[in-house]
């Protein structure tokens, strides 16, 4: 008798600020791929770090918008940009990542460092039109 399918995990990032059709549409797409969705939310410390500016919507705001999403098993915060340690800690088999980051110097590392350990890099269609950093602008104008 063949042994069943192990759940496959899946995991994701990202700021979720000001949550849009982007973001449902990443979630979508990663789930579709996998049995059991983690979603890092970037801590408001780890954005100002980053971007050098604070989300609109607070972090703890921001989780309770992706846990409702149907598509998302698991909210973690996500307080660095360690992929590899998130990976020691959840043990997922697939990383999604929007398809803007395909092909970075940076991405080519993670490749070959979640090679090693069999994990799929998973590159999802960015949707054209739409960022949180577009809605800022409209909305400062």
């Amino acid at each position: 008798m063949a042994e069943p399918k192990s759940k496959i995990i899946g995991y994701t990032t990202g700021v979720f600020d000001m949550f849009h059709i982007g973001h449902l549409n990443i979630l979508r797409r990663a789930k579709e791929q996998c049995d059991y969705l983690i979603v890092g939310v970037s801590t408001d410390e780890l954005v100002l770090h980053d971007k050098k500016k604070l989300p609109i919507i607070p972090f703890e705001e921001r989780c309770e918008i992706v846990k409702a999403i149907r598509y998302v098993d698991e909210v973690i915060p996500q307080f660095d940009k360690n992929k590899f340690g998130a990976w020691e800690k959840l043990h997922f088999d697939k990383m999604f990542v929007g398809s803007d980051w395909q092909g970075t110097p940076q991405w080519l590392g993670f490749e070959k460092q979640f090679s090693a350990v069999n994990v799929e890099i998973v590159y999802l269609s960015h949707t054209d039109g739409i960022s949180s950093s577009m809605l800022r602008e409209k909305v400062n104008k």
